[in-house]
Parts: structure tokens; sequence; C-alpha cells
């Protein structure tokens, strides 16, 4: 059985955003158990790979070297910007062009998004990284590049609350 995400977005919002009374750790086990229904890596990865290919394009302004995430061996960016509608909850902007990290770029999204600064940083990414295996089945650069991903995201929620 494969997992459904109901990612349909208005206007320039990003797909990914989660609604703002879910929990990181809803998302995160939501996640999971989307994961957990796929039968193999051969599977997981095509799912990734779709997840990718539903994230919406980055706006061209934001393909900056400040968004880049510099130690990923793909060309990766990021973005986080205050909601428009409720400002202490942050949206995600994202882009790679790999499928596989494409795809995690879009989970990462997911879970980030319409979130508070303080919900991000408290949200456990090695916790779920390790429920669906996420590390063991990539390889050393993907894995450390991920991380990275995390930690860019996670500086620019910083920022983001400095302003």
């Amino acid at each position: 059985m494969k997992p459904n995400y109901n990612w349909d977005y208005c206007d320039t919002m990003t797909a990914m955003q989660t609604t703002q009374t879910a929990t990181s750790q809803d998302t995160l086990n939501e996640i999971a158990e989307d994961f957990e229904l796929l039968e193999d890596w051969e599977q997981r990865y095509q799912y990734l790979v779709e997840l990718g290919e539903q994230l919406p394009p980055m706006p061209a302004a934001e393909r900056t070297d400040e968004n880049r995430v510099m130690p990923c061996m793909s060309k990766v960016w990021v973005h986080a910007y205050p909601d428009p509608e409720n400002p202490v909850r942050l949206l995600f902007h994202g882009d790679c062009d790999t499928a596989i990290i494409k795809g995690v770029v879009a989970l990462l999204i997911h879970i980030f998004s319409g979130k508070t600064a303080d919900e991000i940083q408290k949200t456990d990414i090695d916790g779920l990284f390790q429920r669906i295996q996420l590390a063991e089945n990539l390889s050393p650069n993907r894995h450390v590049g991920i991380y990275a991903i995390v930690e860019k995201m996670r500086e620019q929620v910083e920022k983001q609350r400095v302003n």
C-alpha cells in the first residue's frame, strides 16, 4: 500500500505545509507510519522521489548563496520565512537538483512548515531518521548532506527569530 499525502496548496503557499494544529510529533509519527507501509527501500526511494516531484517550484529570487546548503554535494536551497497569516509560525521553500534529496527536502518542509521557531528547534529529526532507517540506507555523503540541510533550516529559523 502506498501512502498518500494530500498536499494541495493555494497561490504561493508551500505545498508541504502542515496544519497549524498538528504537533511536530504528530507529523513525525505520520511520516514514520507512511514509510512503515512500504515494503523495502526501493519503494521508499521511489516514494522520496515522488515527494520531491510534488514540491512546488522555489522562487528564483530565493536561490541565493545565503540559502544554499554548501556542505551538500547536491545543489540544495532552503528558505525560511514568516507565515503572512501568523508571523509567529514559519514556512519554507526548498529545492534540490537530485531527486532523492529533493524528496528529503520535501519531507523536512512538511515537518517544519507551520511551526514556531521553538517547535522546529525541538523537533526530533534524528528520531524520525532512525525510525524510518534513513541513515542506514543512504550513502555517507548523502547522510552528511541531509544533516547539513536540517542544520541550515534551523539556522534560518534562528535568523527569523532575531528579525
